[in-house]
């Protein structure tokens, strides 16, 4: 890890315990009405949710999910960038997570009702926890058609549910490619589980899922 990297972890470490003792709120959505068809054997979606070693947390213990990549997406496809630069706030790109799954085992939007019940507060613009700015924006990132489809219909079907206070600001993005993120930042949860960050903000996000998802839930966190 370069130095300037980890002064950056250890400020979000004393950030986190600055900060107020809970994580979002969680609130279950409901079963999306209008779900993805599946086009292949393994589907691929792409979900920004504020600092993604939460995101990928909660995604790996999800039934189904075969992969999740940390990275990032959203801002021109040309530009190669790195977590230092996309932590500055101005490159357009946001933290994001590129799940792997099985749609036999597990569909579309299903991932939607888990990303936005217990992962991202879809009321919260460009805030997520105590991360603020463009990068931490909550957005989904169809890569087909029917992705589309479900992601705008299960924004608008939640809209109407009036089950947050708050209007839903979580937007659905044109998606221009994405890239990884450094080797330190993949399966952050899991190796760094004492880290202040992820106890104080990600870890009641994986409680939350295996309270209410049971169903979906899997121990063992896929790679």
């Amino acid at each position: 890890m370069r130095r300037s990297n980890r002064l950056i972890l250890t400020l979000l470490a004393g950030f986190a315990l600055a900060s107020p003792l809970h994580a979002e709120r969680t609130v279950l959505a409901p079963v999306a009405t209008i779900d993805a068809a599946p086009t292949r054997a393994l589907e691929t979606a792409v979900f920004a949710g504020g600092c993604y070693w939460g995101v990928e947390g909660v995604f790996s213990h999800v039934k189904g999910v075969q992969l999740v990549k940390s990275g990032f997406t959203g801002g021109p496809n040309n530009r190669r960038v790195d977590y230092e630069m996309v932590s500055g706030g101005n490159t357009g790109f946001a933290e994001a997570v590129r799940v792997t799954y099985d749609p036999k085992q597990v569909s579309y939007g299903t991932l939607l009702r888990v990303f936005l019940s217990v992962i991202a507060d879809p009321t919260t613009l460009n805030q997520q926890g105590p991360d603020r700015g463009t990068q931490y924006r909550s957005a989904l990132y169809p890569l087909n058609a029917e992705q589309g489809k479900a992601a705008n219909a299960y924004l608008a079907q939640l809209s109407k549910a009036g089950l947050w206070r708050d209007p839903i600001v979580t937007k659905v993005e044109r998606f221009t490619g994405f890239q990884d993120a450094d080797s330190y930042h993949q399966d952050f949860m899991r190796k760094n589980p004492r880290h202040p960050y992820i106890q104080r903000w990600d870890a009641p996000k994986l409680a939350a899922f295996k309270t209410m998802f049971p169903a979906l839930y899997r121990d063992k966190p896929s790679a």
